[in-house]
């Protein structure tokens, strides 16, 4: 059963394994077409068997047994550029930006729910959560100290993680309140490479760090309170809990900063999936609904992203939906300030070396800078067992560039040179997105 179950993940990463930017930071704004098309919505507002990872209370919503496939179609736009390098070697120029060369992906989930009696409802899904990638290996021209850091100055930085989760829902209702578990087991996959520099030698060469997947586990948990038991006829209430989960990739992380010399980040190769603590209401009347979600994002204290700077996210997504019997039409919005936090001078002083190149690192490999999202979609009811939903997600460009002088002072110093006088430089990056979900339920 388990090896069925990493099977069925690892063929969930391979369709989404290299440019799944997932938005806020590195997790999908939300889990199915419909949820996507208003916003990412889903704590307070339920979508059957979709709700699975959303809020497992809201699976309560199932009459009788449905199963729902989605395939999301991904295509990030990024482009980076840094100076920290040629600033090194005294180069005065700004910095050249070139596009990240990571294809679109496919990223699928699948959802199944059924109800056992009056109160009780289960359901399993499988579904890709979470990734980001960039891939600029294409501008380092050769392995010569002045194209080492290729045109760009990202040291043809490539990553790849995806993440993927298997959960079992359950939910319990009774007098308007619902309580859901869901116990998860998530599988990952990263892998990290560059041009790196021997420090003995001083010769360039391309890194060799290899794909490692990791597993770990976790759980949800999940209330709603439907508000028509007190005299509010079409308001719901709910909260949900996620629990961290702790991950770590072999002889990757910990190798990119023995590479580049970062020494103040202790958690090596950990990237724990972070915490999260969301609140969401929905209002429904005469077909029109109105959700409001808000989320903590606990990333500073997971593992591996807390020790890159980032910091907790709030994100809030609204949506609205006009549902018939046979169509509905669904629109949102998404906001989630970046996690990402600039590594800035001390009090004053100097920025050091390592907070310069946390700034590089994260910008290179792990951008997961966009803000904002608009979103639009809809569904048609082919029978009443079957129909087909879809939903459109678009980010605008957002611009970021973050100081890495401390990192270029280190260069000067490692060559022989007085560190005090090298150049300011920076690490820049502007990132959008266009996302296309389609998805298919059958109702028995």
């Amino acid at each position: 059963m388990k090896k069925t179950i990493k099977l069925a993940l690892s063929a969930s990463l391979l369709l989404g394994a290299t440019s799944a930017f997932a938005t806020n930071g590195d997790l999908m704004i939300g889990q199915g077409a419909q949820s996507r098309a208003m916003g990412g919505v889903g704590i307070a507002k339920s979508f059957g068997a979709q709700s699975a990872l959303a809020n497992p209370a809201m699976i309560s919503s199932v009459k009788n047994m449905e199963i729902t496939g989605v395939a999301t179609y991904f295509a990030p736009s990024v482009s980076f550029g840094s100076n920290a390098a040629s600033a090194a070697a005294g180069s005065t120029a700004a910095p050249t930006m070139a596009d990240s060369a990571t294809p679109a992906s496919v990223i699928p989930e699948i959802y199944f729910a059924q109800r056992i009696n009056e109160s009780l409802v289960y359901g399993v899904s499988i579904t890709g959560v979470a990734g980001m990638g960039t891939d600029y290996k294409s501008t380092v021209a050769g392995y010569t100290a002045a194209q080492a850091s290729g045109t760009n100055g990202s040291f043809g930085m490539t990553t790849a993680l995806s993440i993927a989760k298997v959960a079992i829902p359950v939910s319990y209702s009774t007098s308007g309140f619902t309580i859901g578990l869901a116990p998860v087991l998530q599988y990952g996959v990263l892998q990290m490479n560059y041009t790196k520099q021997s420090p003995t030698t001083g010769a360039y060469s391309r890194s060799n760090n290899p794909k490692s997947s990791s597993t770990g586990f976790g759980y949800e948990l999940g209330l709603s309170y439907d508000m028509k038991d007190a005299g509010v006829e079409g308001l719901t209430l709910a909260a949900v809990y996620k629990s961290k989960i702790a991950m770590k990739y072999a002889n990757n992380i910990a190798s990119a900063l023995t590479d580049f010399g970062v020494k103040s980040v202790k958690s090596g190769d950990k990237l724990d999936q972070p915490a999260e603590i969301g609140l969401g209401l929905s209002y429904a009347m005469s077909g029109n609904t109105i959700a409001i979600d808000y989320k903590n994002i606990q990333w500073s204290k997971a593992a591996g992203y807390g020790d890159f700077g980032w910091k907790d996210q709030n994100t809030v997504a609204v949506g609205y939906e006009y549902a018939t019997n046979s169509w509905a039409f669904r629109t949102g919005f998404n906001y989630g300030k970046s996690p990402i936090a600039e590594q800035a001078n001390a009090q004053g002083n100097p920025q050091t070396y390592d907070g310069g190149a946390i700034n590089f690192f994260n910008l290179s490999g792990f951008p997961g800078v966009v803000k904002e999202h608009l979103t639009i979609g809809g569904g048609y009811n082919i029978s009443d067992a079957l129909s087909l939903n879809a939903a459109v997600v678009y980010a605008p460009k957002v611009t970021v560039s973050y100081n890495t002088s401390g990192m270029t002072a280190g260069m000067v110093a490692q060559a022989g040179g007085n560190a005090a006088t090298a150049g300011a430089s920076t690490a820049n990056v502007t990132h959008s997105q266009m996302g296309v979900t389609i998805a298919a339920t059958y109702k028995f």
